[in-house]
């Protein structure tokens, strides 16, 4: 069966389903949400240890693996997204939001929005001013956690990726002011990213409840329920 694009639609009464986001971008977006989980577990217990080693296990090494394993899992999926917003025909309605970013009326009724004291606006691309500014702050943060923790990656292993990359970002190290501080803005980069997430989630079930358009679940089914006009 023939997958739907980005404008083809179903109708169901007085709405129609529109189909948002493809198979490639919900399996980027969910296999990067549990690497979060994991790298943040993982690097709370090589920053801070809270499991003491049994007699058979060293478990520093093995949070380490997990934290490794999980990180690259995670870079592959933010430059796979990155690949997907601007080659992904699916993804033009993403692109299309730069259109509404640039329409002040649309800031002002979207902030209305989230006072409750307005409706959302009809967008014409698949995020609000609002979330696509936040979605670049929050890929920015991406990168400085991806470039700082291959940083701290290279001086565990010198030799193989760890000894390619180590040319390249000793002298990102030394812009961040040493090995030390590569590790301060790593954590700080880690914070910003866990103050976001509930954030985020609260913001998706606030707009998929009140415009009941089952936003939420499109992140599954890769629909959402858009009025008819």
């Amino acid at each position: 069966m023939r997958q739907a694009t980005s404008h083809q639609k179903r109708s169901d009464g007085n709405r129609h389903a529109v189909y948002e986001f493809s198979l490639g971008l919900r399996l980027a977006h969910w296999i990067r949400a549990i690497s979060i989980a994991v790298l943040v577990l993982t690097g709370f217990y090589i920053s801070y240890v809270y499991q003491y080693p049994s007699d058979n296990v060293f478990v520093q090494s093995v949070y380490r693996f997990a934290h490794e394993i999980f990180g690259f899992a995670f870079v592959a999926c933010i430059f796979f997204k990155i690949y997907l917003f601007f080659a992904d025909n699916t993804s033009k309605i993403e692109r299309a939001s730069f259109k509404d970013l640039f329409d002040k009326q649309v800031w002002i009724d979207q902030i209305k929005f989230y006072l409750c004291i307005g409706k959302h606006p009809r967008l014409r691309g698949a995020y609000n001013p609002l979330q696509f500014v936040t979605y670049f702050i929050l890929y920015v943060v991406f990168m400085g956690l991806i470039v700082t923790g291959l940083i701290l990656y290279m001086h565990n292993y010198h030799e193989g990726l760890g000894g390619f990359f180590y040319g390249f970002l000793r002298p990102i190290e030394a812009m961040f002011g040493g090995l030390s501080e590569v590790r301060t803005y790593h954590r700080l980069f880690m914070w910003f990213v866990i103050i976001f997430v509930p954030i985020h989630v609260y913001i998706v079930v606030l707009n998929s409840i009140k415009n009941k358009d089952g936003s939420t679940d499109a992140i599954v089914s890769g629909y959402k329920y858009e009025e008819e006009h």
